[in-house]
């Protein structure tokens, strides 16, 4: 019990951060308790048409009944809306709260998070937050109202019969309860399933083309068939309650109506009751039994939300990036030091152990070694995707980490291998991530695209730089992706320039265009390359040799030749042709 109630508490601070529109949900509110108040005269409008009719048809009452249900239903109709307004607002300004939060996460948070479960967050667990604010809280009030409010007119009318009646409210509660528990803990199993489920699905489409190129259909097919099995035992649990609970609450209502109808006939046939008072008797009784049948939804809804809420809350509450405020600065001409700087992914196993080196400004300086030994991390470092655990990394005299993240890595190229782009047009691609991208003319697109040598293909294609290019841009080739990857680094006219072995996926013919658009990209800035073939880096100013996170070499190519036995073996083995 007690976990229930820490548990609704932030529930509630969540709903209040989003700035609920109070007045909608307010208007919708008091529409609700309105039409509520006004469908309990209903049954006493009807009492008196049912006991007028061994007289005559009372045509003002009949009106009065016509212009109740039609208040009735303008009214519902109003507040619905209001409701309804009040849930889509909330759970859109949730949805950008998770969102704003989620682009400002760390790498590593996505390092151990399927984006696939991140998106079922933002899509699927704000939905219920939505569904319990915009429907069935307000049922849930307006139930409780109009339970009290019959009650109330019962014990007027006819004190003995609504006892008997309110027999069947204890029984109706105890069976729900225990069902609603049950219903929570399935429910909360079902959004985690769901989460584990969209995750899968999305890491499966992504990389579609391994799937195919690895005959891996049957095995992704299975692996499918086994999250959507689980999905479906959950939801089998739902509908076995659900199986319960519909038949149990028919039986106990068609019971106490019976008993109602029994004894009000026995009563009538006395004359101590007239017709009219045991037909609005029963009205009342269904108006009480419908609200208490979805009680049970509401709390099971309720427990949904808290579910969705601790998830919600365990993303907005994760720190995000760190130095996201800092100095303005530019980094001209200064040179880079990394001073005794050691990482780790997982604590007690280190990456990087005590790296020390510089690179001046304009040098071109190589990181090179056996696979796994840190050169990517070394990267990662200096993009700042991650904070080192221990030692620092400066810019000139300044730590990297005073200056704000943004102008740190506004002056910052990246070139990777993959070229990674996002769905949309080679200008959307070239002009990703500027603020003032709608105003760069396409005069000094064109310009940056023939100083990557990408204009003479980018013309080609009949929409120029307004041509779609796919998811990841799979329209376009390798070698056209870096390409347009390297004509989006000479926009941003970066100071610092960071290259991942470029051209290593690329045929000979255009990894030679490549070749001298990086050339030409490198003149006048620092560079920093992973080397995964020597022959692009012989002419380096600096190789930094690095082996199990630890650096065993520094100097040109042809010092290292003559003082570190394994990068000589490794240039023999490279070199040699």
């Amino acid at each position: 019990m007690a976990n229930n109630e820490t548990s609704l508490k932030p529930f509630i601070q969540l709903i209040l951060s989003t700035k609920v529109p109070r007045l909608a949900l307010s208007l919708g509110l008091a529409g609700s308790i309105l039409t509520t108040l006004v469908g309990l005269t209903i049954p006493l409008l009807t009492r008196e048409l049912v006991d007028g009719f061994s007289v005559e048809l009372n045509g003002w009452l009949v009106a009065a009944i016509a212009i109740v249900f039609i208040v009735q239903a303008l009214i519902d109709g109003g507040s619905m809306y209001l409701l309804g307004y009040t849930g889509q607002v909330v759970v859109a300004r949730l949805r950008e709260q998770m969102w704003e939060k989620m682009i400002r996460l760390p790498v590593s948070y996505y390092d151990q998070k399927a984006s696939g479960e991140s998106v079922s967050r933002v899509v699927n667990d704000t939905g219920i937050v939505k569904d319990l604010i915009s429907q069935h809280f307000p049922q849930f009030i307006t139930g409780i109202i109009t339970i009290i409010g019959a009650v109330i007119i019962l014990l007027i009318m006819d004190w003995k019969m609504t006892l008997l009646m309110l027999i069947s409210v204890p029984v109706t509660v105890g069976i729900m309860i225990p069902l609603g528990r049950q219903m929570s803990k399935i429910s909360r199993g079902l959004q985690d399933e769901t989460a584990t489920f969209t995750g899968k699905i999305q890491q499966t489409l992504s990389e579609i083309r391994l799937m195919k190129a690895s005959n891996a259909e049957t095995f992704e097919s299975e692996k499918g068939k086994g999250g959507i099995i689980n999905l479906l035992s959950f939801g089998l649990k739902e509908m076995r309650i659900f199986a319960i609970v519909g038949p149990l609450i028919y039986l106990i209502m068609m019971a106490v109506i019976v008993v109602i109808i029994g004894y009000g006939g026995i009563r009538v046939a006395e004359g101590s009751m007239t017709t009219g008072s045991l037909v609005a008797f029963l009205l009342y009784l269904f108006q009480i039994v419908f609200p208490i049948t979805s009680f049970a939804m509401f709390f099971t809804q309720l427990q949904k939300a808290k579910g969705a809420t601790e998830r919600i809350i365990g993303i907005i509450d994760t720190p995000q990036e760190t130095g996201r405020s800092g100095d303005e600065m530019d980094i001209s001409g200064l040179p880079v030091h990394v001073r005794n700087v050691s990482f780790s992914y997982e604590e007690g196993e280190p990456i990087l152990s005590n790296v020390s080196f510089e690179a001046q400004p304009g040098e071109m300086v190589a990181f090179a070694g056996p696979s796994g030994g840190g050169k990517t991390t070394m990267f990662g470092l200096i993009e700042r995707f991650y904070e080192p655990s221990d030692g620092a990394i400066f810019i000139g005299d300044t730590p990297v980490t005073s200056l704000s993240m943004d102008a740190w890595r506004s002056q910052i190229g990246y070139v990777s291998q993959d070229s990674p782009m996002m769905a949309g047009t080679i200008r959307d691609n070239l002009t990703y991530g500027l603020t003032d991208a709608e105003s760069i003319s396409d005069e000094r697109l064109w310009e940056v695209a023939a100083m990557a040598y990408a204009e003479p293909f980018i013309r080609e294609f009949p929409e120029g730089l307004h041509t779609e290019v796919g998811e990841r841009g799979v329209k376009l080739s390798g070698g056209q992706r870096q390409r347009i990857a390297i004509a989006r680094a000479f926009l941003r006219d970066p100071k610092i320039l960071m290259m991942d072995e470029a051209t290593a996926s690329l045929d000979s013919q255009s990894e030679g265009i490549v070749q001298q658009a990086l050339t030409r990209l490198m003149e006048g800035r620092t560079t920093f390359v992973i080397a995964h073939r020597l022959s692009t880096i012989v002419d380096a100013d600096k190789i930094i040799f690095i082996e199990k996170g630890r650096i065993t070499g520094i100097g040109s190519h042809s010092q290292l030749i003559e003082t570190h036995p394994l990068y000589r073996e490794f240039a023999e083995q490279q070199l040699a042709q």
